[in-house]
């Protein structure tokens, strides 16, 4: 029983993570603002990580969980700076 409520819940949360990947996907086209989009652009990453996230639960493999961090860190970086250069006009002073 427990076997198959993991499984039942990882495929659930796939298809919500799947869902809300295409909602950010579509906030991220439609904007109004460059804030909107950079907003939806971190909620995109973060959605791709959890899902990856999952994906290494259900499999049981250990690489899935080093690729969501160096995702993690990629997709911060890049927040941070599209942040930066909204606020400032410049990445690199």
């Amino acid at each position: 029983m427990s076997a198959l409520l993991l499984a039942v819940a990882l495929t659930v949360a796939q298809v919500m993570l799947a869902l809300a990947m295409i909602l950010a996907a579509v906030r991220m086209v439609r904007g109004p603002r460059a804030q909107d989009r950079v907003l939806a652009f971190d909620a995109l990453y973060l959605d791709a990580v959890l899902l990856v996230l999952c994906f290494g639960i259900g499999s049981g493999g250990t690489l899935y969980f080093e690729v969501a961090l160096a995702m993690a860190l990629t997709g911060f970086v890049g927040t941070v700076a599209l942040a930066k250069f909204l606020l400032r006009g410049e990445v690199i002073e």
